[in-house]
């Protein structure tokens, strides 16, 4: 039998071998404790590494390619074996091992994680978020905002912001946090709803059929632009329903600068994510991102300190595409993400430099969309 469950795996107190076998981008993201990478395409080229001496599991994204490979070693004298349902099922067992654990030690609590965003990480997330918020004039009197939810560390810290800047400031707007489910897989819904349970997020959420849509359609290359597309404007069709007149979305500061990166070396154009939009498919419907001068290294931060665990990524076609180990503009962005960490190693102060490139252009286009001349404060630092 070439197929082991990851409950098998753990049970298995023999010296072993644990291989895995998804991108290198995949595996630096997460992987299985004590795992080592081998990219399953070039795994022929590593043979002479696999030990006969000991077991060895293979972990891919769905099991298809580890179960192939494992087959065929097996009948060459390897004691190998292939995780059944691959890395879903070690998200699935530290998903179970997470509630239970919550369930008897309940260690962090809501209150603690939104203490935590105005105490111990009121310099990198919430002073930085409020001068978003003011700089770029993005709230106004009576607006009526969807905070719209991914499932990510981002938008779930937005909506911890959201619900600290109702508390904490003039309360002169209203918030729906948006939930959309495209298509996810049960684990990353469930892991969305147990997540916003957990720091007490009134969510309202709403199904649609996008993945299967972007499935059925012959795009060619990466479905990415498309999928993007189909759930911006669903979210701006929801949001118009109940009543809003903004989305939030969670892009941060990272996201900004490897756009404008992306954009120079593969579009050969300037371009950014600007910090807000009007929408021209959406009559008085405009974007916000109000995450637009935070790290991402202080929300991951953050994230850690309160132990909490969301989803990394609930793209269906990223999940499946065992080839490339993701989407065409996904590998675009782990480069580009690459680059800007190796430049920065060497000079702090690129990243800046990155972001200020194109300031003059956010903040001209951003005052073209004021009526009057003055700055509009939504909330002094308290």
């Amino acid at each position: 039998m070439i197929r082991k469950t990851i409950e098998q795996l753990g049970e298995d107190n023999r010296d072993k071998l644990v291989i895995d076998i998804r991108s290198k981008e995949e595996y630096e993201k997460e992987t299985y404790p004590e795992a080592v990478h081998i990219f399953w395409e070039e795994f022929d080229r590593h043979i002479d590494e696999i030990p006969k001496d000991k077991p060895v599991y293979l972990i891919c994204y769905t099991g298809q390619k580890s179960d192939e490979i494992a087959e065929r070693l097996s009948d060459k004298g390897y004691e190998i074996y292939s995780i059944e349902n691959g890395y879903h099922s070690y998200l699935r067992l530290k998903l179970r091992q997470l509630m239970e654990q919550e369930e008897k030690t309940q260690s962090v609590t809501y209150k603690d994680v939104e203490r935590s965003i105005v105490k111990k990480f009121r310099k990198q997330i919430w002073r930085p978020f409020v001068k978003a918020i003011n700089e770029y004039d993005m709230i106004q009197d009576g607006d009526k905002i969807a905070v719209c939810i991914s499932g990510g560390k981002d938008s779930m810290l937005m909506a911890k912001l959201f619900q600290e800047l109702e508390r904490h400031g003039r309360k002169n707007f209203d918030v729906v946090f948006l939930v959309m489910n495209p298509g996810y897989n049960e684990l990353n819904y469930q892991t969305i709803l147990d997540n916003a349970k957990l720091l007490n997020v009134p969510i309202t959420v709403f199904e649609s059929d996008i993945f299967d849509t972007v499935a059925k359609d012959d795009i060619g290359g990466s479905p990415c632009y498309l999928c993007a597309r189909m759930r911006r404007g669903h979210l701006y069709s929801r949001a118009k329903e109940l009543g809003c007149n903004k989305i939030a979305l969670g892009h941060h500061f990272d996201d900004v600068i490897e756009t404008i990166v992306m954009g120079m070396l593969y579009g050969g154009q300037i371009q950014t994510m600007m910090p807000k939009l009007h929408s021209t498919n959406f009559e008085g419907m405009e974007l916000i991102r109000p995450l637009y001068l935070v790290r991402e290294e202080n929300i991951k931060h953050w994230r850690d300190y309160n132990k909490l665990h969301f989803i990394q990524c609930a793209c269906r076609f990223t999940e499946s595409c065992a080839s490339c180990g993701g989407t065409e503009k996904g590998s675009k962005r782990a480069e580009v993400k690459e680059l800007i960490k190796e430049l920065a190693e060497k000079d702090p102060v690129v990243e800046m430099n990155i972001f200020r490139s194109v300031e003059n252009v956010n903040l001209n286009t951003v005052i073209a969309y004021k009526q009057d001349g003055e700055k509009h404060h939504f909330l002094d630092e308290y």
